[in-house]
């Protein structure tokens, strides 16, 4: 039964439905260059609503049925002139922004109304700004409208967006959508691509060609909608657009390379986050950045420089000058710690600022980045975030997985690789674990509150491009998830904690006291406990050395083996990219070839089944 388009697993049979391949742009054929840069997908959900009644141009709308609107509007309209008249005659100017933003004068009933001898209300608890802390309201208390990205990009000027294409007619296409439609993203060459899966359609909804290699793209789940679409794209030169597909508009960031110019290798939003989102570029950083930030004047810190940089000079770059606490620059060890470089807009640093110096520092004087950290060495890989936000999972090419605390902005635990750098990550639905792939062929899947390698699973005979776990069939106690790499293997894999034997071997003392270590750290992180030594009974740490953070390979005899459920060899280009959503798997080629492989009828039926299902809490394990 099986073939070049099918393929049975234990639960059916998937089939090819559905395929993208871009055509190749004239302009690009005389001077084609090969892609350096393989394809990525980045996939969104959107739920479009039914059409409302009476939105057509009937009967009652030609007789004049629309009447009593257009009074209501001019009734408001006057309300709303009155307003400003009497605003005016107090010595007050009143912008129509004013008006609508205001939270105390967002009704004019307000204004008229006595005033109530109500207790005041009681002060909101303090809680100290993290990272990810939401940005402060203004003094005038005005609520921040939802912001839009500038420019247009079908008119723009700038050399960096060199053609753009789009569906004829698609604006209106999108219109009469109703009900979940999947949207893909895609790069090839200097292309990105905007389609719709399950549409059938021949050309993609629009494609954009820049003058840069588009590497990495992500879409913001939390803000997107059937109006608004959030996508940052990450360029070669180490470029950021922030770009709306919906309304065809964009905002560069990091022109230039102003912040750096190192090649991006990652983008991902920050889940629950309207604004933030993360950047790994090539020179082992990770730079956290704000959509609606303009770029600062910034130069990240050189851990190999010495403490004695001047005040004055941190504070004209943008710095905040290295606290007495602070990393030891000239000693500093990538896999025991990261090297974190706050500008002086950073939340933690602006808020002690204002309350050293009782002040409330302006929104305007907030720039991009919002922070830096330098994690490695070598090019950060690819990360992904745990279902919390509390952490991420970084790999880099020195063969490291690295679990960094994002709101303290410190590494919690790093591991190494069996053999060469790792090449993609991804972080269970219920956050119980951490699954890589890498040049050593092989699929590592950490326990980071355990902190062990749990598995490793033998099938691929190459590097392994991508991972990704199977929503639907993730349930807490077993998981389903795919891979595919360079032998362009296909391989869906079954892992259950309670199928699996016990390491024949033993620990030694010295990777025992290190997984004790880094446990307490991330165990009791979790329950918003401090680690103190005397309460916890630790051993003192010169016993046996420093205890450490970092956890070297366990050998192969210590680590059980998981063999795949399916082998699916599909010929053609390499594989680069897997996904999964409710109605199919996905495959991407490096040259941007996706296929759909529809799911079997007993998968999809599970979509309602896992709609109510709430995720597992890493701290019930503990």
């Amino acid at each position: 039964m099986e073939n070049d388009l099918t393929f049975v697993a234990p639960e059916g049979v998937y089939s090819v439905t559905e395929e993208h391949k871009p055509a190749t742009l004239n302009i690009h054929i005389v001077n084609a260059t090969p892609a350096i840069y393989p394809t990525r997908l980045s996939k969104v959900i959107i739920r479009f609503p039914p059409p409302k009644p009476g939105t057509s141009p009937g009967l009652s709308h030609l007789l004049g049925g629309n009447l009593v609107g257009n009074k209501e509007s001019k009734v408001k309209e006057k309300e709303k002139d009155l307003l400003k008249e009497k605003e005016k005659e107090d010595g007050k100017s009143l912008s129509s922004s004013d008006v609508a933003d205001d939270e105390d004068n967002s009704s004019p009933d307000l204004i008229n109304s006595p005033p109530q001898s109500a207790s005041p209300p009681p002060l909101p608890q303090f809680e100290p700004p993290t990272l990810f802390s939401p940005p402060t309201t203004a003094i005038s208390g005005k609520k921040k409208s939802i912001s839009r990205p500038k420019h247009n990009i079908r008119t723009t000027s700038s050399t960096f967006v060199t053609r753009l294409q789009s569906a004829e007619g698609y604006p209106k296409n999108l219109q009469t959508r109703q009900g979940d439609v999947t949207f893909l993203f895609y790069n090839t060459a200097k292309s990105f691509l905007w389609t719709e899966a399950g549409s059938q359609a021949k050309e993609p909804l629009a494609r954009i060609t820049f003058s840069a290699y588009p590497t990495c793209h992500d879409v913001n789940g939390s803000t997107a909608s059937h109006e608004k679409l959030d996508v940052v794209i990450g360029f070669s030169t180490g470029d950021l657009i922030w770009f709306d597909p919906m309304s065809s508009r964009y905002v560069r960031l990091n022109k230039q390379g102003c912040i750096t110019n190192s090649p991006c290798t990652a983008v991902r939003w920050v889940p629950s986050s309207p604004t933030l989102f993360l950047v790994s570029h090539a020179d082992g950083t990770i730079i956290v950045y704000d959509k609606e930030r303009e770029d600062g004047a910034f130069t990240a810190q050189d851990p190999g420089l010495s403490n004695t940089t001047s005040h004055s000079n941190t504070e004209a770059n943008g710095i905040v000058p290295p606290s007495p606490n602070a990393t030891r620059q000239a000693s500093w060890d990538p896999l025991d710690s990261m090297f974190v470089t706050m500008p002086r807009w950073h939340p933690v640093t602006a808020h002690a600022g204002n309350i050293a110096g009782g002040k409330v520092e302006k929104e305007k004087t907030t720039k991009n980045p919002v922070s830096h950290w330098r994690v490695s060495r070598r090019s950060v890989v690819d990360f992904s975030f745990s279902p919390d936000v509390k952490y991420v999972a970084a790999i880099s090419e020195d063969g490291c997985l690295r679990v960094i605390d994002a709101l303290a902005e410190q590494l919690v635990d790093c591991y190494a690789s069996y053999f060469g750098s790792l090449t993609c990550v991804a972080w269970s639905p219920d956050g119980r674990l951490i699954l890589t792939g890498g040049q050593d062929d092989l699929l590592t899947i950490f326990s980071p509150w355990e902190q062990r390698v749990v598995a490793r699973c033998q099938g691929h005979s190459s590097f392994v491009s991508a991972v990704a776990f199977d929503d639907l069939r993730c349930d807490g106690r077993t998981y389903r998830f795919g891979s595919v790499g360079e032998d362009n293997k296909l391989i869906l894999w079954d892992f259950s904690s309670g199928a699996l034997h016990r390491p024949k071997l033993q620990a030694s003392h010295h990777q025992r006291m290190s997984m004790m270590s880094s446990t307490l750290s991330l165990a009791l992180r979790r329950r918003g406990e401090t680690i103190d030594g005397s309460s916890l009974n630790l051993p003192p740490a010169g016993i046996d050395g420093s205890l450490s953070r970092y956890h070297p390979a366990p050998s192969r005899n210590e680590v059980a083996v998981v063999q795949p459920v399916l082998i699916k060899h599909i010929d053609g280009e390499m594989l680069t990219a897997v996904a999964f959503i409710p109605s199919a798997l996905l495959t991407v080629t490096k040259l941007g070839h996706v296929k759909l492989w529809v799911r079997p009828l007993t998968v999809r039926s599970l979509r309602s089944l896992r709609s109510s299902h709430t995720p597992l809490d890493p701290q019930s394990l503990l």
